[in-house]
């Protein structure tokens, strides 16, 4: 539209000030010619009435004067007659102007004096009236008196402003005409041509590359839709190639890696697009408070940790609410960009809320509702129907928003975790060809547990929409499983592990998450500089340190590690001086009242247990509240002789799996608490029930006095566990199976 207009808008410019100068000298001229005419009509009535004017006053005859002036009265131009003595007094005027006495006529003096005629324009009571003054003489030519005619001037004006009319009406026709024309040009010689060279251009990006372009203009835009033609030819024979050799690779290698993973994908998926769906992006955009500058950081989330390598190493498009204050200024026309920002290995689209939309869904349903309903953390889940109607909302847009890019053939769909429980179902009733899994990344509850939900059957309708749902551990399953069964009219088949519902089925697998670790190319190299640098700024030499990562959360036990850790310190004074546990944390849903009061509780409970265990500079625990990025991270993870993970409920928790994965010297203990899904497979980590503070504190001093050769076999054990079973094997199982159940 702007180009269009930039094309159209310099010839109406050009047009309507020539028309509008023509305009101006047409009516000038008309004006004048007005004029000309009003000058000839009042001299002829002066001239017509000058010899009955002499008489009257060479014989003082007022009342034949005042007869004289009368006669115009009832005429429809001119508005009256003045008749004046040779002293330039008016002796005689009609009725109806009789105010004009009263106007001042510095002229009078001078027409008696020179004796000759003048007309002009003059106001009178704020219109104007066009006077026409001629004088009287005697037979010896002197001056006996004036006779003034008043003509009404306002036809003149009134033709005037038709003309304008006229002429202003002329040229917005004549605008609309040529804007129309050029339009119609536009459109036959430009536009059309390029909207059918961009229509096939989106077919060729959804993977319809089979046919042959529309553009039929043997001119540069044919020439161009041909070069992208054979360049389409190209592509396909490319991935038809490239699919049969990553079929190849795939048998010859054992350890999951990003390179067998790529090659899973380009073998059992071939061209079929791989689009992962979460609330949370990868990586967002914030203004820097110190500097005022946009930077990109990437938030604080097990989806995050998990996902991302997937997507680096295969490529595809991650599509996720662009919650950063500086996200819409590096997005395209179409809300994407390529991230890594430094690599770009896949796409990020962004999607849009408002506030409102944000507050209901995010803040009030997913995680005020259903956050709390699937954790068994004592924190009564809240239900409002706005919420529920905007988590409705949010989840239709989220699926407009997928089904723009969705290519022709067979996509597949992977969403994440509890924000888009309807997403499935929206999809499937436009796409029933897509392939979608859901990934649950969070417990999922007891059939008596769920039923409180009064939304019960339309969550579960919405994810049974999907051909797969994961979770992370077989009683998460069974939990599924016995729901669909006892509240909704469906069919379980145990055997199979499947939910059949209106002819849909709906299979129902564990899959243990897991991160990509520090075993491949990957790894976050840390300098010792960096690890000697925390160590002073904390004070942390000759230190046994524990640690704990986490966002601020009720459901990671953070309260009770602090107490536990108090605990510790009472019973085995001993390691006072000597023991720190330094505790990072990333605010999280800060709106929510339940979230902002833990913040506070923490705070104050660090601050009272420091006080009181203080002993000179030292304190027991650190408490940095800030978001920290993988790299920031990565040093305290090294130096780090413990860590703690006292999670109260949790699907999986990766911390302990990043834990792991990081401690290449195999020097260091993991406390972990059984109710988190990688307790079921980190069985050398020291298990813990974090409400019990009591055991909580001795599992701490077992971990400080733990020999160094048990330290080492532990270490051992679970890095074995977390290199085999990483977020690639994750990734290819959920593949494997989804290609097992539906042939692409």
């Amino acid at each position: 539209m702007k180009k269009l207009l930039l094309f159209i808008l310099p010839l109406l410019i050009i047009v309507a000030i020539v028309f509008t100068v023509f305009g101006v000298i047409q009516v000038r001229f008309q004006e004048e010619k007005l004029r000309d005419d009003l000058m000839r009509k009042a001299r002829a009535v002066a001239e017509s009435m000058e010899l009955s004017a002499r008489y009257s006053l060479l014989n003082n005859d007022l009342r034949s004067a005042q007869r004289l002036a009368d006669r115009f009265q009832l005429r429809e131009r001119v508005q009256g007659c003045a008749i004046y003595d040779k002293e330039g007094k008016i002796v005689v005027i009609t009725q109806r102007f009789e105010d004009w006495k009263e106007k001042e006529k510095p002229y009078i003096a001078e027409i008696l004096e020179n004796k000759t005629p003048r007309g002009s324009l003059e106001t009178f009571k704020q219109y104007s009236v066009y006077s026409y003054i001629m004088p009287i003489m005697d037979d010896e030519n002197n001056t006996v008196g004036l006779v003034e005619v008043i003509y009404d001037t306002s036809y003149v004006f009134a033709m005037l402003t038709e003309w304008w009319r006229r002429i202003s009406l002329t040229l917005i026709i004549l605008v609309v005409l040529i804007a129309l024309v050029s339009l119609l040009i536009q459109w036959r010689i430009f536009i059309l041509p390029v909207k059918q060279l961009t229509e096939w251009f989106q077919h060729f990006q959804r993977g319809d590359i089979s046919h042959a372009h529309p553009v039929k203009d043997r001119g540069e835009l044919g020439k161009l839709a041909s070069e992208v033609e054979q360049v389409a030819l190209s592509l396909r024979v490319a991935r038809k190639t490239i699919s049969e050799e990553a079929e190849v690779r795939l048998q010859k290698e054992e350890l999951w890696t990003e390179g067998k993973l790529r090659d899973l994908i380009r073998a059992k998926l071939g061209e079929n697009a791989l689009f992962i769906v979460s609330n949370r992006e990868p990586f967002m955009h914030v203004i820097d408070e110190a500097f005022g500058m946009p930077r990109c950081i990437r938030p604080a989330s097990g989806v995050v940790t998990a996902l991302d390598p997937i997507l680096r190493a295969c490529g595809g498009t991650w599509i996720a609410h662009g919650s950063g204050n500086a996200d819409k200024k590096f997005t395209n026309s179409k809300n994407k960009l390529g991230v890594p920002p430094e690599d770009n290995r896949y796409i990020l689209k962004r999607v849009w809320l408002t506030k409102e939309e944000e507050d209901g869904y995010y803040y009030g349903f997913a995680n005020e509702g259903l956050w709390p309903l699937c954790h068994n953390t004592h924190t009564r889940p809240v239900f409002r129907e706005s919420d529920w109607q905007m988590y409705k909302e949010v989840n239709r847009k989220f699926a407009e928003s997928i089904l723009e890019e969705l290519p022709v053939k067979s996509p597949f769909i992977f969403i994440q975790d509890y924000h888009f429980t309807l997403l499935a179902k929206i999809i499937k009733e436009k796409r029933p060809d897509a392939t979608i899994a859901l990934f649950w990344h969070i417990p999922w509850p007891t059939p008596e547990s769920f039923s409180i939900c009064p939304y019960q059957k339309e969550i579960l309708d919405g994810m049974l929409g999907c051909d797969l749902i994961g979770f992370h551990v077989q009683n998460h399953c069974n939990n599924f499983l016995d729901t669909a069964n006892r509240l909704l009219e469906s069919r379980v088949d145990t055997e199979k592990f499947s939910v059949v519902r209106l002819g849909k089925e709906t299979f129902i697998r564990a899959f243990p998450i897991s991160v990509n670790g520090y075993f491949s190319g990957n790894i976050i190299k840390v300098a010792p500089e960096q690890i000697r640098t925390i160590k002073e700024e904390f004070n942390l030499q000759d230190k046994i340190i524990a640690l704990g990562v986490e966002r601020i959360d009720y459901t990671k036990g953070i309260v009770e590690r602090m107490l536990a850790v108090d605990r510790f310190l009472e019973k085995y004074p001993q390691y006072k001086n000597k023991f720190v546990f330094i505790q990072l944390a990333a605010p999280s849903r800060t709106h929510i009242k339940r979230y902002h009061d833990l913040m506070a509780e923490i705070d104050e409970l660090v601050e009272k247990k420091n006080w009181k265990h203080l002993e000179g500079s030292w304190r027991p625990i650190i408490y940095l509240k800030r978001h920290f990025s993988p790299e920031e991270i990565a040093p305290f993870f090294q130096l780090a002789d413990i860590c703690i993970v006292s999670s109260l409920h949790d699907g999986m928790n990766l911390v302990a799996k990043e834990y792991v994965s990081s401690k290449r010297d195999l020097n260091g203990v993991l406390i972990l608490s059984s109710f988190t899904g990688a307790a079921r497979e980190l069985t050398d980590a020291l298990q813990i029930n974090p409400y019990s503070i009591e055991e909580f504190a001795d599992s701490i001093k077992l971990a400080v006095e733990m020999p160094q050769e048990e330290k080492i076999k532990r270490m051992e054990n679970m890095r074995k566990i977390v290199s085999e079973n990483n977020v690639y094997r994750w990734a290819a199982n959920i593949i494997t199976e989804l290609t097992a159940l539906k042939k692409f």
